[in-house]
């Protein structure tokens, strides 16, 4: 059996490592766009649990799903997230 990667995004939810694209802030209009398009489109997937949508993931599969945990939390719960100094500079 192969091991498939599971990374929690919070309050009990869980997504397949190996089926994120993207982990971005949802503050962008073109992600509110994204977001408006997946809900329309059934493609949304809302694992916020009421709470604020701090990280909007897209998978391989165009769906889209909603999380309450900042997107630096998430990439780092996939061992591979680091923030560079220029980065850290702007925030």
């Amino acid at each position: 059996m192969s091991g498939v990667r599971l990374i929690h995004i919070g309050y009990g939810n869980i997504v397949s490592a190996e089926k994120v694209v993207a982990i971005v802030n949802p503050d962008s209009a073109p992600i509110k766009r994204m977001v408006q398009e997946a809900r329309d489109s059934g493609y949304l997937i809302d694992a916020t649990c009421g709470r604020r949508t701090r990280a909007v993931i897209i998978t391989d599969s165009n769906h889209i799903i909603l999380a309450a945990i900042q997107p630096e939390t998430v990439g780092n719960r996939f061992g591979g997230f680091h923030r560079n100094a220029d980065e850290e500079a702007g925030d």
